[in-house]
This record gives structure tokens, sequence and C-alpha cells, in this order.
């Protein structure tokens, strides 16, 4: 599958989806797109040999905006769309033409914390405020709306007393890149089998990881923690 990649900031989730390339995945990134010059996710394009196209929406209407993503898209004969800390609504016609193609990944676990304005440190930070014991990941699909697509899969990640916004972000964002490449892959070989993707069973208990385990150890409690359904 050709994969595109759209993203906002450091592109962390960007790295880890171009890691798991290296291990026998079913994309190859074709393509970043990003809508600030700045974001690090370039530099990571860049030494990847990955084109970026940049949008940032200056002296463009909702619709040349659109026109401009499917066209680009297009070019670069893309078959799925990985959002990795984007930030901007995918245009109407873009999720159109991409049906059931077009992954996000969101640091809780959704319905709960999401919608406009819930990203990043804001998701934490209204987590902890509610007082929940529990937070995690959530991939679902792409829809016209904030964090209402489908969920593909979740990950529950505790609440540890005295956390604070940057500890338990930290503790998220791991299990991020762990179960984003996962989601990716499974729905990548679906679409190449010409079936429906079904839903990642979750563990059967909150996973966190630990400083004392290597990336090995979590490459391999990744894989055997879900199960499809």
């Amino acid at each position: 599958m050709n994969a595109a990649v759209f993203a906002s900031g450091s592109g962390s989730n960007f790295q880890a989806l171009l890691d798991r390339e290296g291990r026998g995945a079913l994309w190859r990134t074709r393509l970043l797109v990003v809508d600030r010059a700045g974001a690090g996710a370039v530099a990571r394009a860049e030494e990847a040999g990955i084109p970026v196209h940049h949008m940032s929406g200056t002296n463009h209407t909702p619709d040349e905006l659109a026109d401009e993503m499917l066209a680009v898209l297009l070019e670069a004969r893309v078959d799925v769309i990985f959002l990795a800390g984007y930030l901007r609504l995918i245009p109407a016609s873009v999720v159109a033409a991409f049906p059931g193609r077009i992954l996000n990944v969101h640091p809780a676990l959704l319905p709960a914390f999401g919608g406009r304005g819930m990203w990043g440190s804001a998701v934490h930070k209204a987590v902890l405020e509610s007082g929940a014991q529990v937070t995690g990941v959530s991939v679902h699909f792409v829809d016209e709306r904030y964090d209402e697509g489908t969920i593909l899969a979740q990950w529950p990640v505790p609440v540890r007393p005295g956390d604070d916004v940057n500890a338990l972000a930290e503790r998220v964002l791991r299990v991020e890149h762990l179960l984003y490449p996962l989601a990716a892959q499974h729905l990548c070989r679906a679409l190449a089998a010409g079936v429906e993707p079904s839903p990642l069973a979750a563990p059967c208990e909150v996973f966190s990881p630990t400083d004392d385990l290597d990336g090995s150890v979590l490459t391999h409690l990744n894989q055997g923690a879900f199960r499809s359904t």
C-alpha cells in the first residue's frame, strides 16, 4: 500500500510508522503532508527521503485546500492515509475519496476526551482534572467530524497517583508508538485481502510500558496482546 502521513508537530508517531516499515510493514510512506513548515516531522521525512507537501491554508478557501489535497494524494497514488498529530479537520471530499482508508491516533479512550481542541496536553489535563484512573490510546477511522469515526483499536493506560500532564503524556505516547503501527498493519492487511478490518481486541488488563522494558520486549508484548475479533 502507498501511504501518506499527515502531521503538524514533532512527528514521533510518524517516526513510529517509519520504523515499522523496516520490519515488514504492508505499506510504504510516499508522502508527508504538513500544515506547518517548521513541523519536526519535516526533518524526519527529509532524512528518510520522503517528499513533503506543505498546506498552510493561507490565502486558500476550504474548497481550494480540499482540491489541492486530493490532487497531491492522487499524484502520489496514495492508498491509505495515517494522521500523526495532524490538527486540521480532513475535508469531507477527501474523506469520501478514501472511505475506510484514513486512520488517526488519539491520546485518550474515545469517545471520552475527544473533539475540537482536544489534542496534546489539553487531553491529558482534562483526564487528570476528571479524576479518571484509566486513560489510554484510540486508533479510529476518520470521518467529517473530530474524533467521531469508528474505533479500530484501543489500549488502556493507567493514571498514577501524583501524575502531572507531562508524566501522563509520556506514558500514553509510548503506547501510541506501539499501537498505531499495529493498527496500520491490521488495516493494510484487511485492504489487501479485500475484507473489512475487524476491531482489534484490547489487552485483558491495563498495560503500562515501564523503563526497565527494552524495545524488543515491548514489541513482543505489542504483537501478542491483541487479537482480531
